[in-house]
């Protein structure tokens, strides 16, 4: 039986710019303040040549970024999520994405899991400031080998992207011989009772509720989005059809989220299927811990076996 390990996404987009950074002279790094905690602080020590510290003025980083892309450079450009996606989302829009320009943006930090930051520092809302941006590919990949595999896919992709990392270690439950591939989803079980599609480290939480569904006769199938944009529609709705119901799982408001997307996809398309959904009900953060704020904001797996057991009744 093989090992259970816990690693934090934020680690292993560290380990995949380190990966990338070997590989690619072309790759730099540009972060803001925060690279003991983003992962990037290790890409500096190995290449410092091509690591920029832009402090705390994640505009600015931005811009920089969109200057480096312009003159052919592949920038990675890092902070907290409320800052990459909130805190320069105009800058975002304007200098990278009207531009077309080359720049990977990474939001660490992400959902509630910066819970000893408090309500301030955690983002909720990424995925809806970032999907709303014409053209902008959004990955929020599930766990460290995910990540680590994303970077590089991120690096080849020719254009602008934004990727979500959490800051709490997670189950690793994929592996980095997996063939991902940016638009596509992830099958990661196949069952004829329900559908669960979810992005992000709440994929790891859906594969433990999975596993004690199964133990009971339930069978679910298990759609692991680590791209939210452009959204696999086509995997989602043979699903759905299959089984008759879909239950959506993100670390984000349900206003703009994961679930919008898949519900919004399907409009039209499918009839009579039971839909619910686990996400953050439309309410900022609060200090606190991931065990206590998980449940607090509905986000466990008690919430998620419970809303999945009523779909299938």
């Amino acid at each position: 039986m093989s090992e259970v390990k816990y690693l934090a996404t934020r680690a292993g987009y560290g380990q995949g710019l380190l990966d990338a950074g070997a590989a690619h002279e072309d790759l730099v790094v540009l972060e803001g303040d925060l690279g003991n905690a983003t992962g990037t602080a290790a890409f500096g020590k190995a290449y410092p040549e091509r690591y920029i510290e832009a402090g705390i003025a994640e505009q600015n980083e931005v811009g920089m970024a969109a200057g480096l892309a312009a003159a052919g450079w592949k920038p990675f450009m890092t902070s907290f999520a409320i800052f990459t996606a909130g805190r320069a989302c105009e800058i975002v829009r304007n200098a990278v994405g009207f531009n077309h320009l080359n720049v990977k943006l990474v939001g660490s930090h992400c959902g509630i899991t910066p819970a000893k930051d408090g309500g301030t520092h955690m983002c909720i809302e990424d995925i809806a400031w970032m999907k709303a941006i014409p053209e902008m590919v959004v990955v929020n990949p599930c766990d460290y080998n995910q990540t680590r595999l994303m970077v590089e896919k991120l690096y080849e992709y020719d254009g602008f992207a934004y990727m979500r990392t959490s800051r709490e270690p997670v189950r690793v439950i994929t592996s980095m011989e997996d063939d991902i591939e940016i638009g596509k989803a992830q099958i990661l079980r196949e069952g004829k009772d329900l559908t669960i599609a979810s992005t992000g480290i709440m994929t790891t939480f859906v594969m433990e509720v999975a596993e004690k569904l199964a133990s009971e006769g339930i069978e679910a199938t298990v759609l692991n989005y680590h791209t939210i944009k452009p959204l696999d529609t086509e995997t989602l709705l043979k699903h759905v059809t299959e089984t008759g119901n879909l239950l959506t799982v993100e670390e984000h408001n349900i206003y703009g989220g994961f679930g919008e997307s898949c519900t919004s996809a399907l409009f039209g398309k499918v009839s009579g299927i039971k839909y619910d959904y686990v996400a953050v009900e439309d309410r900022f953060g609060e200090t606190g811990d991931r065990q206590s704020l998980y449940p607090e904001f509905g986000l466990d797996n008690e919430t998620i076996y419970r809303k999945a057991k009523a779909l299938v009744k």
